[in-house]
């Protein structure tokens, strides 16, 4: 009976230290966000922060949207609400930062995707994390993207010695499709960038298998309901208080243990190192024969007119029909007559595209192909190979959310962090 009696108590013991842990240094961040675009769940992360920023040492927040309409007043405006919250915040936690300060460290990235190069011109956003990243410190900077790659690709490019300083974590997934060019850029060019690169795992914070309490239907009437002015907000976008907050467990992941271990178990997921990634070059029309693999990045060769334009002009289109639509997408000129277009996959599903340009003899192109669902699946001989540092999601199929790989990784904590959140919420009540 004792015997038993203790194993209980080891395994109570052993799961709290295992769920989380106290970071053993206070963190320094720079979030890169798309903020204010098509997705709201970037003001949900952004609440998120505030609310517990007294975990970090936030040196940036960066508007980086590589699609839609993101832009720095949004984040001014969330700082904002926060001012207004920040005397009853006080009463229970100590060193939160002051709004002035988050408005002095808030700027504007790059709006829109990169050309087919990957980088374009520097913005007051890249420029700021080249700033930080070259300040003396015994810490690295790790920056957060919710968003784009674009001002980090831009940062690397201008000043590629800050690559020994930096630690990047990055919600990849539907990112990755917006910021492929981008994306392709650092691979080939730093891939002894420290990286975590999470395509899926991140989808295991807005599941449905949780308890129905704190489902994303259930949790703001249950534990938000309008609480302080960051409360009221909450709810004030076309979700309606519907928890999303893809991009928070990056956040979870600096709050949760030492973060210089990705493959440990965190509130932010659980990674493993990946030696490559894949790279699939067309120089034909795909079919449904063609099955490639979820994220990878996937290159379309077209020959056509020779044009006097500059290289690297966006002058031809893919139009995908996707389960989530139709979306299009820029392809560049190469010069001689050669066209590029990227494209990055987020599920399993059957896509079919077309290929037009207003360009005078460029014949209209068309295919279809599968998505396969393991990241990163098989080697190419056209791969980006990484470097020692490059982490992405686990592949065992008993970790995977439904279709969502590595998503178990995040899921297995959720009720654990909304329950802490939630405990912050009656602090603005």
């Amino acid at each position: 009976m004792k015997k038993l009696i203790f194993m209980i108590l080891f395994c109570v013991v052993s799961k709290k230290l295992i769920a989380q842990q106290s970071v053993p240094v206070k963190p320094r961040i720079l979030i890169s966000t798309d903020i204010g675009g098509t997705d709201p769940d970037d003001n949900q992360s952004m609440i998120h922060l505030l609310m517990y920023n007294e975990k970090f040492d936030i040196e940036g927040v960066v508007s980086s949207p590589s699609y839609g309409e993101g832009n720095k007043k949004e984040i001014l405006r969330t700082i904002d609400l926060y001012e207004k919250d920040l005397p009853k915040l006080k009463k229970h936690v100590q060193g939160l930062a002051s709004p002035e300060y988050l408005r002095s460290i808030t700027k504007q990235g790059k709006k829109g995707a990169a050309p087919l190069k990957g980088f374009a011109t520097s913005t007051e956003g890249s420029d700021w994390i080249i700033k930080c990243a070259l300040k003396k410190s015994e810490k690295p900077l790790w920056i957060l993207v919710w968003g784009g790659l674009e001002d980090v690709a831009q940062a690397l490019h201008d000043k590629p010695e800050i690559q020994k300083n930096i630690k990047v974590f990055w919600i990849g997934g539907p990112n990755k499709k917006w910021s492929a060019n981008s994306y392709a850029y650092i691979a080939e060019k730093f891939p002894n960038l420290w990286f975590i690169e999470s395509n899926s795992s991140y989808y295991g914070f807005f599941s449905d298998n949780v308890a129905e309490n704190l489902n994303e239907k259930n949790y703001y009437k249950n534990y938000i309901n309008e609480a302080g002015f960051l409360g009221k907000d909450y709810k004030n976008n076309r979700y309606e208080g519907r928890l999303k907050m893809g991009d928070t467990p990056s956040l979870l992941y600096m709050m949760d243990g030492n973060p210089n271990n990705p493959m440990k178990e965190s509130w932010g997921g659980s990674y493993i190192k990946i030696p490559h990634s894949p790279r699939i070059v067309f120089k034909r029309n795909t079919s449904v024969q063609d099955t490639v693999p979820v994220f990878s990045i996937l290159e379309f060769h077209f020959k056509g007119p020779v044009v006097n334009i500059p290289k690297d002009s966006a002058c031809i289109t893919m139009t995908v029909q996707a389960e989530i639509g139709e979306q299009k997408w820029d392809g560049f000129y190469q010069g001689d007559g050669n066209y590029v277009i990227r494209y990055c996959p987020k599920r399993t599903e059957k896509l079919t595209y077309k290929v037009t340009s207003n360009i005078p003899g460029f014949e209209t192109q068309s295919g279809s192909f599968f998505v396969g669902n393991l990241w990163p699946g098989k080697h190419h001989s056209t791969d980006y190979k990484l470097g020692k540092n490059w982490y992405s999601d686990r592949t065992n199929p008993e970790l995977f959310d439904d279709i969502w790989q590595g998503g178990k990784t995040v899921l297995k904590w959720r009720s654990d962090v909304l329950l802490d959140w939630a405990k912050r919420w009656d602090w603005l009540r």
